[in-house]
């Protein structure tokens, strides 16, 4: 290699990893701030250092990141061109209505919440700020490892246009995919990640309750259930949503669902409630993999599951819609306004109860 190559590939590797022109600093320091200011730091940004209303937090984010503790909120803002507002989702909006008190012109001010848009910073682009929300699409559960994994995270920004690819190629130089988007869909964006992140949790439970009730005590039944968890959700991860279908609905196996269905009935038949939870859990989501199914399956008939899927499913939402005002089928956790059974077969009206 000669001396001139050898100086452009030096060039061009200075340019995307080396400092970058900017002095951030963090308010709060919790998970949030401690990944994001040790990420942002082993990846060229200046990081001032740390301001919170717990001294002792704000100490260890310093000490963690060897940067610099403040004392005040003024003082961290005086030395940083762009501030992190790394709190709790509900108290952005108190330091925020300390900070626009504050010489703020010019600044870039940026909030993490995956909920909240910069709309929260009320007036700040007239008070001479810019305003941003900046999220990572990760579950941040350690203070001191997951910054480690950041490096694999899509973040999301939105918030004024001044500046904006500025914030984006903080991210973007460290590797990171950015997704710019309006303030209107942070909720709904949020909703998404949740459903993931969060609901998926809920889904796991339900498993294992169900498991619960075929006899296993709730630790074996979540330890048994763990490898099949872990494994769908890595073949998901790397081989994509349809490559990881498998099961009776992919395998158009109508006699298999409706046997479950009948399964929930029976486990829960004296608990309407989380019978007709359990039921409207287990049809819609396995209506959405019945979409999956017929994309993977070009040839493949699902005419009669898609049929009794979308029938079930309009039974449990008539339950829900009708049950505070209409009759009640207490043997069968149906209801109708004229007192007749509506119970799916249509064959199981004798000695139904009815009550308000």
């Amino acid at each position: 290699m000669n001396e001139t190559s050898a100086m452009q590939i030096f060039m061009i590797v200075t340019s995307q990893k080396g400092v970058i022109d900017m002095r951030a600093g963090f308010i709060g320091a919790g998970k949030v701030g401690f990944s994001l200011g040790k990420y942002l730091k082993e990846n060229g940004v200046e990081i001032t250092g740390y301001f919170s209303k717990s001294p002792e937090s704000a100490k260890s984010a310093a000490d963690f990141t060897n940067t610099k503790l403040y004392k005040s909120i003024e003082n961290i803002l005086s030395d940083s061109d762009t501030l992190f507002i790394t709190v709790p989702d509900g108290q952005i909006s108190k330091v925020w209505d300390y900070m626009k008190n504050l010489d703020i012109k010019n600044k870039n001010i940026c909030h993490c919440s995956g909920s909240i848009s910069s709309t929260v910073f009320f007036d700040g682009e007239n008070l001479g700020a810019n305003i941003y929300s900046v999220h990572p699409l990760y579950a941040i559960s350690d203070k001191c490892e997951s910054w480690k994994h950041l490096n694999k995270a899509y973040f999301t920004v939105e918030g004024s246009a001044e500046n904006l690819d500025e914030i984006k190629s903080i991210f973007e130089r460290a590797g990171n995919k950015v997704i710019a988007m309006g303030a209107e869909n942070k909720s709904l964006y949020h909703c998404g990640a949740v459903v993931v992140s969060n609901l998926v949790n809920g889904l796991f439970q339900v498993g294992a309750e169900m498991l619960v009730k075929c006899g296993f005590d709730k630790k074996d039944a979540k330890k048994a259930l763990v490898p099949l968890f872990t494994g769908n959700a890595d073949t998901l991860a790397e081989k994509g949503v349809a490559a990881a279908l498998t099961g009776p609905v992919e395998r158009n196996d109508l006699s298999t669902i409706t046997k479950h269905i009948e399964a929930i009935e029976a486990a829960w038949i004296n608990e309407s409630e989380e019978k007709v939870g359990y039921e409207m859990i287990y049809l819609l989501l396995s209506e959405k993999l019945l979409s999956i199914a017929q994309e993977k399956h070009l040839d493949s008939d699902y005419l009669k599951m898609t049929e009794v899927i979308k029938n079930e499913n309009k039974q449990i939402k008539c339950i829900y819609s009708c049950r505070s005002s209409y009759m009640y089928c207490t043997c069968h956790g149906l209801c109708r306004s004229d007192n007749r059974c509506c119970c799916r077969s249509g064959s199981r009206t004798s000695g139904a109860e009815w009550s308000r």
